[in-house]
């Protein structure tokens, strides 16, 4: 097999791992192992957390994996073909394909073989390779391996921007539904909590490009049963204890031949609902209590957390547009960080008399008028709400 064909291999299923920006809609479950999945180009565009566009290589060095998650393209014993470069394979072609430009950044992560220690071994290989022998600068996410040690995740902050641990569930309960051998203390979260101990700790200096690098996990919605609240708990917790940068959302659907082949995939819009009230923990100023969790300790489906929220506390106690600050500018519907910023700076000069004002400062000024107050008057006409 040709280097090629075997990256074909090894990239044809990563559409389950995120980085970069999540869609702004969610997008459909992908197919498993399809014949135009297999022939696809094997890089794609992102955009990076900055802003930046790049073409970026998601793939895995190895797709033998001695793990047996239930929900895994990869797990141990499932009948697939796979494929597996060595660090100085991969790192060669690599390079090649970064001095084509056919490749402007990698995401890096590997089936498990040999136990974790051994696999992470072989990832800061390449990765070392990439940085010292090739002189490689472009984006690099590593992903730490169940079970890796200490030094290795030091190791990995050195070469990397991105760093990522997948905690897949929320909990030690839930993840044994999912992944019945994987330690959800000592191998997942443990490394989250080095990364944030190395971040507080050495000079930034002695990181990749002069900065720590950002950390960042991943939970399989709908994959264990676990409720919205269960998941958004964990993600405020890694928030505000290990400086999360971003945790991703990936709706569960199922894989032929795993023990979950037969359970249900999850709405894609659970997903997307998810996103949406992780930002409102991070950086939006919510509370767990704010979000508006239905009996069942989930988001509703049909309606944005944040509009769900004004909708409860701000129809019949609008702000007033000219007096609010920014804490309160935030959390009315329409109305973003850029566009507080912008009210903010308008109001130095000039009173925003109506929602034309709005506009002109780039807000969606129809989902933010049922909330807001212009000198005490509400909006000349009540836009409907659903």
């Amino acid at each position: 097999m040709d280097s090629i064909n075997t990256l074909k291999l090894l990239t044809s299923q990563m559409s389950f791992e995120a980085d970069g920006e999540p869609p702004a809609l969610p997008s459909p479950a992908p197919a498993c192992f399809s014949p135009k999945e297999r022939d696809q180009a094997f890089t794609h565009p992102a955009q990076l957390p900055n802003g930046q566009k790049i073409l970026l290589l998601k793939t895995l060095l190895s797709s033998v994996c001695e793990r047996d998650c239930f929900y895994c393209p990869f797990r141990t014993g499932r009948d697939f073909r796979r494929a597996t470069f060595k660090p100085d394979e991969f790192a060669v072609l690599f390079a090649k394909l970064s001095a084509a430009k056919m490749a402007e950044g990698l995401f890096l992560s590997s089936g498990v073989v040999g136990g974790g220690t051994r696999t992470q071994d072989k990832i800061l290989a390449t990765a070392e390779l990439l940085r010292q022998k090739y002189q490689y600068r472009g984006y690099i996410h590593l992903k730490i391996m169940p079970g890796a040690e200490k030094d290795q995740v030091y190791r990995a902050m050195q070469l990397a921007d991105r760093v990522s641990v997948n905690l897949e569930a929320p909990n030690t309960e839930r993840l044994a539904k999912l992944a019945p051998h994987k330690i959800f203390l000592e191998e997942l979260l443990q490394p989250l909590k080095w990364v944030d101990e190395f971040r507080k700790t050495i000079p930034a200096y002695k990181f990749w490009n002069g900065r720590a690098p950002s950390t960042v996990t991943q939970f399989v919605a709908g994959g264990s049963d676990e409720s919205d609240l269960e998941l958004l708990s964990a993600t405020n917790w890694l928030n505000k204890n290990v400086s999360l940068k971003r945790a991703y959302f990936s709706a569960f659907h199922p894989i032929m031949d795993t023990p979950f082949e037969n359970k249900p995939a999850t709405n894609p819009m659970r997903e997307h609902r998810l996103y949406q009230a992780s930002f409102l923990l991070r950086d939006y100023g919510f509370d767990l209590e704010d979000l508006p969790f239905a009996n069942d300790s989930n988001l509703p489906l049909h309606a944005d957390p944040k509009q769900a929220w004004a909708q409860m506390y701000l129809i019949d106690k609008p702000i007033e547009i000219n007096k609010a600050e920014k804490r309160e500018l935030i959390r009315i519907p329409g109305i973003g960080l850029k566009g507080a910023e912008a009210i903010l700076l308008a109001r130095r000069t000039s009173r925003l008399r109506d929602l034309s004002a709005l506009k002109k400062l780039g807000i969606v000024a129809e989902r933010a008028a049922p909330y807001l107050l212009f000198d005490g008057r509400r909006t000349a006409k009540q836009i409907e709400l659903w």
